[in-house]
């Protein structure tokens, strides 16, 4: 445990953030597995309202600094690659 003030405040803020970014990453984890469930099934409107909610999310999380900008291009790129081979089938 640190002694020195602005230490114990750093300790603090730190702690808030974790829980903070761990509740969002958790969230958008759950969000991008909806709509990968959703593109599996063989429900095209509903699968597209879970990946517009999931790239809303990967966008949220990008801004927020969570993940890397690349990585929700790719998550994003992946999961409109299968809505689309859905939807051509349809």
């Amino acid at each position: 445990m640190p002694n020195i003030k602005s230490a114990i405040k750093r300790t603090k803020t730190n702690d808030k953030r974790r829980l903070r970014n761990a509740s969002q990453k958790s969230a958008l984890r759950t969000a991008v597995k909806q709509a990968d469930q959703a593109v599996v099934g063989t429900d095209v409107s509903a699968a597209k309202d879970a990946l517009q909610l999931a790239q809303k999310k990967l966008d949220k999380a990008v801004t927020k600094g969570l993940i890397h900008k690349n990585a929700a291009a790719r998550k994003k790129s992946r999961l409109a690659k299968k809505l689309n081979a859905l939807s051509s089938q349809a």
